[in-house]
Parts: C-alpha cells; structure tokens; sequence
C-alpha cells in the first residue's frame, strides 16, 4: 500500500475548485515536487496531504501505519517567522512537539534527535545562536533539521528554497536529496524551479489546477508539457 495516495481528490474554496482531478500515490521512500505556476494548486495540495485541509471530493489515504503527526512538514516562511527570537537548539527541538503529546517535558530521546539532526545538517556550531540573526540558507537548514525531528517516515516541504540565492538553493537541494537517499525518508516536495525538480526527484506531479501530469521525472522532462516548461515556454 502507498504510504500517501489521493484518489479521485479535489479541494475548493468557497465552493470553488482550487484544484481538482488528483489520483498519484507516493511510495515510502521514494522523492516526489510538485511543480506548476502560482496558483496552480501546489500549496493547497501539501495542507491536504498534512490533511490540514479537507478535500471537496475523494480522498487522502495513508497507508504503512503513517499518522498525520508524523510527518515532517516545512511551510513557506513569514516576515514573522524569520524574527523568531529563540536558540537554534530550541527551534529544532520544537519539531518534537507533535510527538511529545500529553508529556510536560521533553525526553532524552527528543534531545537526542534534535542534537543528532543538526548534526547532520551541518548546524552543531550554532546550537546557541538566534535563529533571527542568521543567513536565509541557515534558517531553512534549521528548520529543515526541525522538520526531520518530527519524522522517520516523510517530509513535506513548500518552497523550500524561495528566497534563497543559487548557490544556497543547490546546496539544500543536495541535503534533501541526502535524507532521501540516506535516510530513506520519502520526499514531497513543493517547486517553481522546475529544472532542479527534474534534476532531483524520482516523480513529478504538474498542477494546473488539475493534475496535468504524474510520472517519472525522465518520462516528464520527455512529455509535450515537460519541454514546454523546462524550454522556458509555457503552455
């Protein structure tokens, strides 16, 4: 059974689609972006995925055992956000909230993963830093490192690299790409930079307020759309 599959799913505001038409699976550790223009439905489709919003038709199916708080989930950020007056330390042990449940305080174990997962993104150095006083690809590497502590399974990430210059964006892009490979946590990932999409990731899922294409990356970088998009046209 997929770990995340949406069959027959549309989702609407206002009793109006904002997007429509959506059956794909996602298979545990596999790396799915999905791509398309501003709105074209992206943003609305991660909140139901993280069933933050419920569909209009269909459903969103989990499978292997996933409950919602158990996904590992990285939002656009706000002008808010990005001041958030707290240690680096203290942003990426928050990750463990939706674990923690009735539980006061944290555990050992939550400790463990927060020390381990800045760790592995490269972040030990600045354990007591303010978030707010750091660089744009530092924040996204905190809170992708917070992201990882909710999770074992999958990680939803909305634009993750917006904001970011080319050299910073690559080099999350890669980190990603290393969860996924090494970690084995499944990736589903929000896009407009279609050309490392295809670089990247093993499936592409392309909005248009519909689904207008779902396949692998080599299938879509071949497809009439795909070369559309990826020639710098558009459809």
């Amino acid at each position: 059974m997929a770990l995340i599959e949406c069959k027959n799913v549309s989702f609407a505001y206002e009793g109006r689609d904002a997007v429509s038409g959506l059956n794909f699976a996602v298979n545990a550790g596999e790396y799915h972006c999905i791509v398309g223009e501003n709105g074209s439905g992206k943003s609305t489709l991660i909140k139901g995925l993280l069933r933050l919003k419920a569909p209009s038709e269909g459903a969103v199916v989990y499978g292997d055992g996933l409950c919602a708080n158990e996904i590992g989930y990285l939002p656009q950020q706000t002008a808010v956000q990005k001041d958030f007056p707290a240690s680096v330390y203290e942003v990426v042990l928050s990750g463990r909230l939706a674990r923690r449940g009735i539980r006061p305080f944290y555990t050992k174990e939550d400790r463990r993963a927060a020390v381990e997962n800045m760790e592995r993104l490269d972040l030990a150095s600045l354990r007591k830093h303010c978030y707010r006083e750091l660089s744009g690809g530092q924040q996204q590497r905190v809170l992708l490192a917070r992201a990882l502590c909710a999770t074992r399974k999958a990680l939803l990430l909305d634009e993750p690299a917006s904001g970011l210059d080319p050299l910073v964006t690559q080099e999350l892009y890669r980190l990603i790409r290393g969860i996924n490979k090494e970690l084995g946590v499944t990736i589903v990932m929000v896009s407009h930079d279609v050309v490392s999409a295809v670089q990247y990731a093993d499936f592409i899922l392309h909005l248009q307020r519909k689904q207008a294409f779902f396949g692998a990356a080599e299938a879509y970088k071949r497809s009439p759309l795909g070369k559309a998009f990826l020639g710098g046209e558009r459809l």
